[in-house]
C-alpha cells in the first residue's frame, strides 16, 4: 500500500490534501504543531475510510521533531511513497516592524520545514530509486508581496529549492514539484475584511479565490503520475499572475 507524509494539515489546503490521499487508498500520516483536536477529528475522518493513519502534533521546522515523525512512519510502514510540504504561516506587516525572533520563527515554520522534511525522506527514496516531493508554495514567491516580505522570502526560497532539488533526485526517480497558490479560500485569509476580499477577488481574472480542494487535486494529481514533471513551479491562482 503507498504512503503519504502531509504537513500541515489540521486545516485548509492540508486537510483536504491528506482526506484525498486516504480515498485513493493511501496510508496516511498527518501532522500540526499546535492544533490537537482538529487533527484527531482528521485522523477520525481518514481512518472512518479504512486506511491506516498515523498522526503527530510536532514542529516540523524543529529538525529533532521532524527526525522523530519520520522514524515512526519508516518504523510503522516500512517507506513512504510521498511527501507533501504543506506546513506553512503567514505574517502581514512590514518587514521593519518584525522583530528577529518573528521572521526567524516565520523562516522556521514555512522554509525550514521543508528542508527538514526532505532531508530525512530522500535517503530512503533514493534507496528505492522512486518517490514524490511536492511542495506547497505561493505566487508571492515568485512576484513578492508588499507587507509579507519574510513569506515571500521563503516561499521564493522554497521555489528555487524545488529546481534545484529537481535537478539532484531526478537520476533517483525522484520527482520534486511546487504548486505556488495564489489566494486560496482558507483560514490563512480570515484577516481580511469582506471589503478587502471583494476588491482582491475583482483582481482575479477567475472572479473568485480558488478552493482547498483544488489544490489538493492538483497535488495528487502530481503524486500519482507525471513522471517525467520535475524541478517545476507550478502555478494555480486563477490567472492572477
Amino acid at each position: 500500500m503507498k504512503s503519504v507524509l502531509v504537513t500541515g494539515s489540521s486545516r485548509g489546503i492540508g486537510r483536504e490534501t491528506a482526506l484525498l490521499f486516504a480515498r485513493h487508498g493511501y496510508q496516511t500520516a498527518i501532522n500540526c504543531c499546535h492544533s490537537a483536536d482538529e487533527l484527531s477529528q482528521v485522523k477520525h475522518e481518514i481512518e472512518s475510510l479504512g486506511v491506516p493513519c498515523l498522526s503527530f502534533l510536532a514542529d516540523v521546522g524543529n529538525y529533532e521533531e521532524a527526525s522523530h515523525m519520520v522514524a515512526s512512519i519508516y518504523q510503522e510502514w516500512g517507506e513512504l511513497s510521498v511527501l507533501v510540504n504543506n506546513a506553512g504561516a503567514a505574517f502581514i506587516g512590514l518587514f521593519q516592524d518584525m522583530s528577529p525572533k518573528e521572521y526567524q520563527q516565520l523562516l522556521q515554520t514555512n522554509l525550514l520545514s521543508v528542508l527538514n522534511c526532505c532531508h530525512l525522506v530522500i535517503p530512503n527514496m533514493v534507496r528505492l530509486h522512486k518517490g514524490k516531493i511536492i511542495n506547497v508554495s505561493s505566487i508571492w514567491g515568485i512576484s513578492g508581496a508588499s507587507c509579507e516580505a519574510i513569506y515571500s522570502a521563503s516561499k521564493g526560497a522554497i521555489n528555487s529549492f524545488t529546481k534545484a532539488l529537481g535537478k539532484e533526485l531526478a537520476p533517483s526517480g525522484i520527482q520534486v514539484n511546487t504548486v505556488a497558490c495564489g489566494v486560496i479560500d482558507t483560514e490563512m485569509n480570515s484577516c481580511l475584511s469582506i471589503e478587502e476580499k471583494e476588491a482582491l477577488q475583482q483582481e482575479i481574472p477567475a472572479g473568485r479565490f480558488g478552493s482547498a480542494l483544488e489544490a489538493a487535486e492538483l497535488i495528487y494529481a502530481l503524486a500519482s503520475g507525471h513522471n517525467y514533471l520535475n524541478g517545476q513551479i507550478i502555478t494555480l491562482d486563477g490567472g492572477f499572475l
